[in-house]
């Protein structure tokens, strides 16, 4: 196996595991509706996760561990993603928040702060920001 098989057989399984935990967050009220559903496909596309990988992702998504980047820029775009994925049907459920901040943890955010950041992820997620408001946004109240 050649370096870059090992790496991309990394990436893939990060793309994989973040996709998963987006799939844990639409699947914490028990269904996935039809926006999040769209969300979730466009998600696979953008993270080039196969239509078998997405089928096996969806039966056995709370297998796939959280893989926290390395980066903190990294950890603020996953955010993003996850924040997104909870308001992709319109709804703020509680369990979808109580799922975010367990995922916040995983990323790396610490457990003292990590109501506020989901706060203002949300917050901002719903005021429609693109990622590099998000970011900065999100940066600015960690300072």
């Amino acid at each position: 196996m050649s370096i870059s098989d090992l790496y991309d057989s990394g990436f893939r399984k990060r793309n994989e595991d973040h996709f998963a935990a987006m799939v844990r967050i639409a699947m914490s009220d028990t269904v996935i509706t039809e926006d999040e559903k769209k969300f979730l496909d466009r998600t696979a596309r953008n993270l080039d996760i196969s239509e078998s990988d997405y089928k096996e992702i969806l039966k056995d998504y709370q297998s796939h561990k959280i893989n926290p980047p390395s980066t903190y820029e990294n950890r603020l775009e996953r955010l993003f993603d996850l924040a997104r994925m909870v308001y992709a049907d319109h709804e703020l459920g509680d369990m979808q928040v109580v799922m975010l901040e367990r995922l916040a943890v995983g990323l790396g955010f610490t457990v003292a702060n990590v109501k506020y950041v989901v706060d203002k992820a949300l917050s901002l997620v719903s005021e429609r920001v693109d990622i590099d408001t998000f970011k900065e946004e999100v940066r600015l109240m960690n300072r």
